[in-house]
């Protein structure tokens, strides 16, 4: 994601739009199915339910203040529109909607089949971006499925032939992207919220790239998925702070978009791709490090308790 992010100022190279492509086509379904996963109990827990408010909502009022005055530090104009997120605050927003929908889901009997028609249905209409309305119905097909996963399933991807195949579908997607990259594919498909419309498709062929979009995507997630190790690694402890590196990465890289480094020459051709990786994955490790969450807790994961009501003892 830091990656992705940081390469938009280079995507007139073939080499950084391939990559671009790469990591669009799966990075956020994966972390929608994940969002799902984690939301199976969600309801069963009066302190996971308080987090609606204190995982959510307030740190997306902070965040979306924080960035305003940022861009607005670096000679951009003010704005300030709470309903229509900057951003990548839109994931908060999107995450909300979906976790407070979350019990219909879990009372159907066939959930994942609707999520896809909605999902599919939706490239029909202009969906504003309002309320991040746009990605909820976009991504809803992955986090319903999370919704729905249980652990023996992620124990159906830990066998070796699942595996050889897993590794054998990334090289073969890595080869998709870099056919596309070097072609004039537009990238609006990739970020699942445009309409029909907005890709200048007719209704039948937006149908056929959505579903297939959709198979690509579940493709690479669960190919990915199944080459994560099991056992516990240097980065275990990290991915317990992602949220960290998801909403403040965006501060070095804004900064660095404003300021043009991104747009040294050099930077745009496979040398340029790999030292924004490396510079990208050193960001999204001292972003997830102990220290970082010391620093922005207050921000981003405050402490609400006098807000609730005990619950009454038994």
């Amino acid at each position: 994601m830091v990656v992705g992010h940081s390469l938009v100022p280079t995507l007139n190279a073939d080499s950084s739009k391939s990559l671009y492509i790469f990591i669009y086509t799966f990075h956020m379904p994966l972390f929608v199915i994940v969002s799902g996963y984690l939301s199976r109990n969600f309801w069963n827990s009066n302190a996971k339910t308080n987090k609606l408010v204190d995982t959510f909502v307030v740190p997306y009022v902070i965040v979306e203040v924080g960035y305003a005055a940022l861009r607005f530090s670096l000679g951009q104009k003010w704005s300030l529109t709470i309903i229509d997120p900057a951003w990548l605050n839109w994931y908060l927003l999107a995450l909300l909607f979906w976790r407070l929908s979350t019990p219909v889901w879990k009372r159907m009997k066939h959930p994942v089949p609707v999520a896809i028609a909605i999902y599919l249905f939706a490239g029909f209409s202009q969906i504003s971006g309002d309320f991040s309305m746009d990605r909820f119905f976009g991504l809803l097909p992955f986090f319903v499925i999370g919704l729905v996963m249980q652990p023996e399933h992620f124990e159906m991807l830990n066998r070796m032939w699942v595996k050889i195949l897993s590794a054998v579908t990334l090289l073969g997607a890595a080869g998709v992207a870099v056919f596309l990259g070097h072609s004039k594919y537009s990238l609006k498909p990739f970020y699942f919220k445009h309409s029909f419309q907005d890709m200048d498709l007719s209704w039948y062929m937006g149908l056929g790239l959505k579903m297939g979009l959709l198979i690509a995507s579940l493709a690479m997630c669960f190919a990915f998925l199944a080459l994560v190790p099991r056992g516990e690694t240097w980065y275990t402890d990290l991915g317990t702070r992602t949220l960290y590196a998801y909403l403040l990465h965006g501060i070095p890289v804004l900064i660095a978009k404003e300021q043009g480094w991104l747009d040294l020459p050099w930077l745009h051709g496979p040398l340029g791709v790999l030292a924004i990786s490396a510079s990208c994955f050193a960001l999204a490790i001292v972003l997830c490090l102990p220290e970082t969450r010391t620093v922005f807790k207050w921000v981003l994961e405050p402490r609400l308790t006098w807000l609730y009501r005990r619950p009454s003892g038994s």
